[in-house]
């Protein structure tokens, strides 16, 4: 059978995630108990788990040739994930992502350059490639890039990744048919993230909160449409002990997007399986630290 296939298109990072006992003070040294260094960004680990779940990734970014660059690269290709870098002969260093883990909690600080001065013009073969995809996938993060890869979805489900606020969203969200984001999530208004996406027209909206359930909302049920209802509801996320939290939204667009793209239609039960599967996967990826140990095989 031919693997589900998606395009993500959005940030990719050099992450170097560091495990300590407690974040240092000011003026203050500390030991790492552990660290990872790994290309990373929301749409690159949801290319990376998409791939590791047995789909066909494309991600498009922007990597450049800097000596970071290869370490990137490196990662990506082990992956699985086909790369279309639109930095190509770039000698600035990518977006370095300097992450701390702090051990027995799970919680991380991160600081990040993340897409700032950096544009991207979307690649003349992006009609190509998005329409050898079952799904497309944007983070918001370069936003020319993020609207043409959009536009170009046609008839296929387009997902917006809204992990933070940015101002060209409201641009977006028209070429949107799912949205899902942080709890976090809110615009200058204040408006929370459920009612800020469907006040926007977004179809499908989730917002996730941690371990707390998964809350969505969807178009009102066949029947119902004039009455003005709304489908709603909750998907359970699962308990588990938290090593590491580092990636785990990202995980869960990734895992959603295979499961939607396996399912070839988006529908209330399509949508829902897709928010469980996503959670399932979220949740693994917290046991261990880091961004990748939780693809490697138990033991």
């Amino acid at each position: 059978m031919t693997p589900p296939r998606a395009v993500f298109a959005g940030l990719c990072t050099f992450d170097v995630i560091q495990l300590v006992e407690r974040v240092p003070a000011a003026n203050e040294k500390t030991t790492a108990v552990e660290q990872v260094v790994a290309a990373g960004g929301p749409a690159a680990n949801a290319a990376a788990t998409f791939a590791h779940l047995g789909g066909s990734a494309t991600l498009v970014t922007g990597v450049g040739d800097h000596p970071l660059a290869a370490g990137v690269k490196a990662d990506l290709d082990a992956l699985g994930v086909r790369l279309v870098d639109l930095a190509a002969g770039v000698q600035l260093p990518p977006a370095v992502s300097s992450v701390l883990v702090t051990a027995g909690t799970g919680a991380r600080s991160v600081v990040s350059r993340n897409a700032l001065g950096q544009r991207l013009r979307p690649p003349d073969a992006l009609a190509d490639l998005v329409g050898d995809a079952d799904v497309v996938l944007v983070d918001g993060h370069h936003p020319e890039l993020a609207g043409a890869t959009l536009a170009a979805a046609g008839d296929r489900p387009a997902i917006l990744d809204g992990g933070s606020w940015k101002p060209h969203l409201p641009d977006l969200f028209p070429l949107v048919d799912v949205a899902i984001c942080s709890a976090d999530l809110r615009a200058p208004s204040g408006e929370p993230a459920l009612e800020l996406l469907r006040n926007r027209g977004v179809p499908w909206v989730a917002v996730t909160d941690g371990a707390e359930p998964v809350r969505w909302v969807g178009p009102a049920p066949a029947g119902q449409a004039s009455a003005g209802q709304a489908s709603a509801g909750q998907v359970e996320v699962p308990a588990v002990d938290v090593v590491d939290t580092t990636g785990a939204g990202d995980v869960f667009h990734g895992a959603f997007a295979y499961a939607l793209a396996t399912a070839g239609r988006l529908d209330e039960t399509t949508f829902v399986a897709a928010l469980g599967r996503a959670a399932e996967t979220a949740a693994a990826s917290c046991r261990t630290f880091g961004t990748r140990d939780w693809m490697r095989p138990a033991g």
